[in-house]
């Protein structure tokens, strides 16, 4: 029956397999609950979606579905084939009991089940199931389970089925008792401990796995579990780099296979379980390039090489019996486009997201699918709805900015809305009673990104003041996180102190600084603890990382979630959103048997939309015409260098001055500022707009007054001038709070509508909103006015960059080969820009030019208080010497003259620099006006 509204999110009981589930219907836009069980499969968004709504395009996992009705059937008819051991563990598992002290959900009974149906079920019952392989030599199996479905536990349930059959009949080739655990870092390592039989707090026991009388059995059982980074081995071409004196050459496989076994060396025909599998893919080699464009596709293709050369080299000396793979985005790059990701094919069970939000096993997310502001004129979405890929954005967050320099207003919008909300959790659970607090985590695109949103909480640029503690924000260093995490074994972190040699001295103890290995170490306890009272993470309530958290990171206590890095997959989603869906409560409401609902509140990852690049069976259709575009070698000669500028310092005069009447007035539009943001909770893939949680941030502006946004105005302007300011910084924060003052009260700022926003409360609200856009309109006036002397400030990596560096790419546009350019080929984008093309290539007065297209020239720029990127059209190097940046402009917009300064600003500082020759820089604002340009800086002493 269709209904607009739904009255409970949770419609299954996590321990019964799914009677229905919920089905969004985008004709009539209603949700239907359907009988029967969601088919296995993900859903894609469509090439063309716009709506937050699009029904998307179902990708179906046939083998599971064509597995799953005949286990149902088998288990039904009470396993039969199953020998006794397994039998009594199925019986054992389902015990009413022991339901009292522990229930196993029914996707952890399932996924078993599956397992064994494959194994022991009579072959009649398997008849026309294949499972594909991976091209590799020994058997894969996936279970694919939703972040916390309790994979660990199935894990510690399949060492039992093998390792008390194998004990039982030991000539019995379907099983092994001697298991090999993958796990993809030190902290899962650590807590996949529960694994060995004889460990202490071990799983059989702790949650009856194994009944009493058959644990001694068990432990007949080897259960060895290892870091992937134990895989690794040296190659001969790294061998023949080593500077050691040790030139031994690189391992035989039977060397290898016994120092990565170790006491388990003798054993043949291993059970291999790899945790978070999606690591563990074999490489599609003609890829490569692909794999090495792309850095994340870079790590973990050589992750996943390590991985599975691992195995490999495991296989041939000792056998592999069958690999469990356990995860719950078991996806791999297919190597055929860019963005696009394959399913592994042996997946046999699946109990995927929805089915898990339907139980009730994990928090529901819910997305930004309205707010006030005008939406995405693409997409017509909002734009915290992947607040990454707004072009008001996007370029400010690709640079290696200073921490100290603001975030685009719009992140700060967003973090208002997404802190008040978190403030109102807080507050929430404080009246509760809990003992940690609930907690915000960001995932950045860079590392500058992850320090421009830990400065601005820590100097409080988001004015939610509870949530800018320093003390309770966590930065995550990603490389040093690597290195604990590639460790094989934990290590406490030293934290003794030692006495003062010296008896004269203060006998008080001194603290000893900690090694980087024990930083290390340290650093991932917290993030391991964070949310669990009485560990070093308990007080954590923000955290901020680059890239992806690593797995086993199961803060139970994730309330809210940020974006800002590109979303170009559903692994990319469902792995940022998985870290935050752990419960905290798995109480049963007595009244309904059901689970109640859970949330996570997420900003900038688009959930509902997970991009697709379509492609159907069949012939592919024949390519376009492509042209290759790159360096030619034997034009060497013509290659241009250039300086690789980040940012530019300016000194400036002791006394600051600002004529306001030359100050440009600044423009906000409310239309274009979130005061409200509505999230809806994710249903089927598709958000449920009728059960929406608003946010408002017009409490909030209470809390704003004049003076503070004033003070901290001036203070925000005051981080990007002291580095370079020659005199008291007292003086210089004092001079920046009267202009600041003075500014503010005039009537240089225009919100838009004007009557709306005259009231003063909406004024200081909008303002404060679009903090970052006035101050860079106040540090644009005041550098303009007061700089005394510019400084270049370099790439440290890269600071001098190249012709000769460029990639090579592909083209359909129309070009043309070049005689005076060190690129093969010109692209031409317009017949002018063809025509000033050949003027370049054909004038005496050039030695050597370049179009500036794939180069990474670019200058930055601020436009309206936004950070842009500026590439000009041409780079040219003059007969005389002289380089010269050429642009051609038609029409010469507010935003091209402002452009046009900040390039001025460029080649001044590069000029006074004196080590890269001179720099002008020139526009052609009508075709043929090039060669009047080229004239008149082509002239010696010109």
């Amino acid at each position: 029956m269709a209904s607009t509204t739904i009255d409970r999110l949770i419609i299954s009981s996590p321990y019964d397999e799914p009677k229905e589930h919920w089905h969004y219907e985008r004709e009539t836009r209603t949700f239907h609950r359907v009988q029967g069980r969601r088919p296995a499969g993900y859903v894609v968004a469509s090439a063309d979606s716009k709506a937050f709504d699009e029904p998307g395009i179902f990708v179906e996992i046939p083998l599971v579905n064509q597995i799953r009705p005949r286990v149902a059937s088998w288990r039904a008819a009470g396993y039969p084939g199953v020998s006794g051991i397994t039998k009594r563990l199925l019986n054992h598992w389902q015990d009413p009991e022991e339901f009292d002290g522990r229930r196993f959900f029914f996707c952890q009974l399932e996924a078993m089940e599956t397992l064994i149906w494959l194994t022991e079920a009579p072959a009649a019952e398997r008849v026309g199931i294949e499972i594909p392989g991976d091209n590799g030599d020994f058997v894969r199996q996936c279970c694919k389970m939703a972040t916390g479905s309790g994979k660990t536990i199935v894990m510690a349930m399949t060492i039992a089925w093998q390792v008390l059959n194998k004990a039982a009949s030991p000539k019995d080739a379907r099983f092994s008792k001697n298991v090999l655990v993958i796990a993809p870092g030190l902290t899962v390592k650590s807590r996949l401990a529960v694994l060995e039989p004889a460990g202490i707090g071990n799983y059989y026991e702790a949650f009856k796995i194994v009944p009493s009388s058959l644990m001694d059995s068990l432990r007949q059982g080897r259960v060895l579990i290892r870091n992937w980074h134990a895989l690794a081995w040296d190659s001969e071409e790294q061998i023949k780099k080593r500077r050691s004196v040790d030139k031994r050459g690189a391992k035989s496989d039977e060397a290898y296979t016994r120092e990565v076994l170790g006491e388990l060396a003798g054993a043949r025909n291993l059970l291999v379980i790899n945790d978070e599998a999606h690591h563990a893919w074999r490489v599609n080699w003609d890829a490569e390039g692909k794999y090495l464009r792309a850095r994340d596709l870079k790590d973990s293709a050589e992750e996943a090489t390590v991985w599975i050369g691992g195995l490999d080299r495991l296989q041939r000396c000792r056998g592999i019996l069958t690999c469990y793979d356990f995860s719950a985005t078991p996806f791999t790059p297919s190597g055929k486009k860019s963005r696009e990701e394959a399913l592994f094919g042996w997946i046999v069970s699946d109990f995927g997201l929805n089915d898990a939000i339907e139980s009730g096993l994990v928090k529901t997310p819910r997305v930004v699918v309205r707010d006030d502001a005008v939406p995405d004129a693409k997409t017509y979405k909002s734009r915290l709805y992947h607040i990454y890929n707004d072009p008001d954005v996007k370029d400010d967050l690709n640079r290696p900015a200073k921490p100290e320099e603001p975030l685009p207003d719009l992140v700060l919008n967003a973090y208002y809305l997404l802190g008040y909300d978190w403030r109102e959790a807080l507050k929430d659970w404080n009246k509760k009673g809990q003992p940690t607090p609930p907690v915000m985590i960001t995932v950045a695109n860079r590392t500058e990104t992850a320090a421009r949103v830990k400065h601005a909480f820590d100097m409080r640029r988001i004015h939610i003041d509870e949530l800018c503690d320093p003390e309770r924000v966590l930065h995550i260093d990603s490389k040093v996180l690597s290195q604990a995490e590639a460790q094989e074994e934990t290590a406490e972190p030293v934290t003794t102190t030692n006495q003062d040699d010296d008896e004269d001295q203060d006998n008080s103890p001194v603290e000893r600084k900690l090694t980087k290995a024990e930083q290390a170490e340290l650093l991932r306890q917290i993030v391991d603890t964070v949310g669990k009272a009485g560990k070093p993470g308990e007080k954590i309530q923000k955290v901020i990382s680059v890239g992806m958290l690593s797995e086993g990171w199961d803060a139970k206590t994730v309330t809210h979630i940020m974006g800002l890095r590109a979303f170009s997959s559903q692994l990319l989603c469902e792995q940022v959103v998985g870290r935050g869906l752990r419960r905290t409560s798995y109480d049963l409401n007595p009244e309904t048997g059901l689970f109640d609902a859970e949330y996570v509140n997420i900003f900038g990852v688009p959930f509902t939309f997970l991009p697709h690049e379509g492609g159907q069976d069949g012939p592919p259709p024949p390519p376009k015409p492509k042209t290759v575009v790159e360096p030619d070698p034997a034009k060497g000669g013509f290659a241009i260098h250039w300086p690789n500028v980040v940012r530019i310092d300016r000194v400036f005069q002791p006394a600051l001055t600002l004529d306001l009447e030359k100050v440009h007035p600044l423009e906000l539009d409310a239309a274009q500022t979130p005061q409200v943001a509505e999230l809806a909770p994710i249903l089927d893939g598709k958000p449920d707009v009728t059960k929406i949680n608003r946010i408002e941030l017009e409490n909030l502006a209470r809390e704003f007054r004049t003076q503070r946004i004033i003070f901290e105005a001036a203070r925000d302007v005051f981080d990007q001038m002291k580095h370079t300011w020659k005199g008291s910084r007292e003086v210089l924060l004092a001079q920046l709070v009267q202009i600041v003052e003075r500014f503010i009260g005039t009537d240089l700022i225009h919100i838009l509508p004007p009557l709306f926003y005259q009231d003063d409360f909406r004024r200081r609200l909008i303002i404060t909103l679009n903090m970052s856009r006035v101050v860079q309109h106040i540090w644009e006036a005041v550098r303009q006015e007061n700089t005394e002397r510019l400084t270049p400030v370099f790439d440290r990596d890269h600071p001098i960059r190249a012709t000769g560096e460029m990639r090579t790419w592909y083209t359909g546009k129309p070009c043309e080969r070049t005689k005076k350019s060190h690129i093969n080929v010109c692209v031409y984008d317009s017949t002018w820009e063809a025509s000033d093309a050949f003027a370049l290539d054909d004038s005496d007065a050039v030695g050597a030019w370049v179009k500036n297209d794939h180069l990474g020239f670019e200058i930055f720029y601020v436009y309206r208080g936004v950070v842009r990127k500026y590439r000009p059209d041409f780079l040219a190097r003059l007969a005389n010497g002289k380089m010269l940046v050429l642009e051609t402009k038609g029409q010469d917009t507010e935003q091209d003259k402002v452009k046009r300064r900040y390039l001025e600003e460029w080649t001044q500082a590069v000029n006074a620099h004196g080590g890269f020759g001179q720099w002008y820089a020139a526009v052609a604002r009508n075709p043929g006006e090039i060669l009047d340009i080229l004239m008149a800086h082509g002239m010696d002493g010109a």
